[in-house]
């Protein structure tokens, strides 16, 4: 009894062989456009190479791209050697890095392949340029800028309303509401604003006051101190500033000593431009 079990397996594993080395081999068929499909895609900086360890010393049966100079019928490499030596125990090495014999960096993943019975007997294998990879990374670094200086990058409002524009300017360099800043941290907003051209646009003076919440007077008193320096005396709206009303005490008026600014004189050249293009002081605030 014993000796007809020991012959009926010989008998079955002789049918099993056959069968498992056709099942391997339609795997590796299958496979084969695969391996011209992914270098394909991924054009010249990419090799992708197809094994059958089966027969270690000529293990590739397949190659599309030339980064390892490999060919069919070339041997396999230490990666699928040290995979092989493992057996069924080896698993998948994924985006490791290496060098070839010519000193380029190349990227690289072995999937190995497995039979129904889970039995390790191939590997594709995806190699990608590093090197090339490496030099279109520093020419995108250096059409984009240093990187340290992203995050301080300013935001930009585009759009075809120049209305929405100013406003944006506005909300952009207001740290805090209105009503919170105290009368150096209003004029400071306002020359920012003027700095960055805000006013340079038509009416942009009665914008910034609907936007700011203040009468188109005061933005433009506001304006021509931040230009001018401001007095000591009592700011726009009644502000007491150093030298003018205290706690408990009604502000008490003082006239400006810079010029008005009005929509006149908005767009007029400053004082570091030629003399006497500067219009006369005119007297009180609007």
């Amino acid at each position: 009894m014993g000796r007809v079990s020991e012959v009926g397996g010989q008998v079955q594993g002789q049918r099993e062989g056959p069968e498992r080395e056709a099942q391997r081999d339609a795997i590796l068929a299958a496979l084969t456009p695969v391996v011209q499909g992914i270098a394909a895609t991924f054009g010249p900086v990419c090799e992708v190479v197809l094994h059958d360890y089966r027969r270690p010393e000529r293990s590739v049966v397949a190659v599309a791209g030339s980064l390892t100079g490999r060919a069919v019928g070339g041997a396999m490499s230490e990666i699928g050697l040290r995979a092989l030596s493992r057996g069924d125990a080896a698993e998948d090495e994924l985006n490791y890095l290496t060098r070839t014999g010519t000193g380029h960096l190349v990227k690289s993943s072995t999937m190995l392949l497995r039979d129904a019975t889970g039995a390790v007997f191939g590997a594709l294998c995806v190699n990608v340029d590093a090197d090339a990879v490496e030099r279109a990374r520093a020419l995108l670094d250096a059409l984009a800028g240093p990187v340290a200086v992203r995050a301080l990058d300013p935001v930009t409002t585009f759009g075809n309303d120049i209305d929405a524009v100013v406003d944006a300017l506005v909300d952009a360099h207001q740290d805090t509401t209105w009503a919170a800043l105290d009368r150096p941290g209003r004029l400071a907003l306002f020359r920012r604003l003027d700095e960055r051209g805000v006013f340079a646009v038509r009416r942009a003076v009665e914008q910034v006051a609907g936007r700011l919440g203040i009468s188109r007077a005061s933005a433009y008193s506001y304006l021509s101190q931040s230009r001018d320096g401001a007095p000591e005396g009592e700011g726009p709206e009644g502000e007491a500033t150093a030298g003018g009303a205290g706690p408990g005490r009604p502000a008490e008026h003082t006239p400006d000593t810079a010029p008005a600014i009005t929509p006149d004189t908005l767009n007029t050249p400053g004082p570091s431009e030629a003399p006497g293009t500067r219009p006369a002081p005119q007297g009180e605030r609007p």
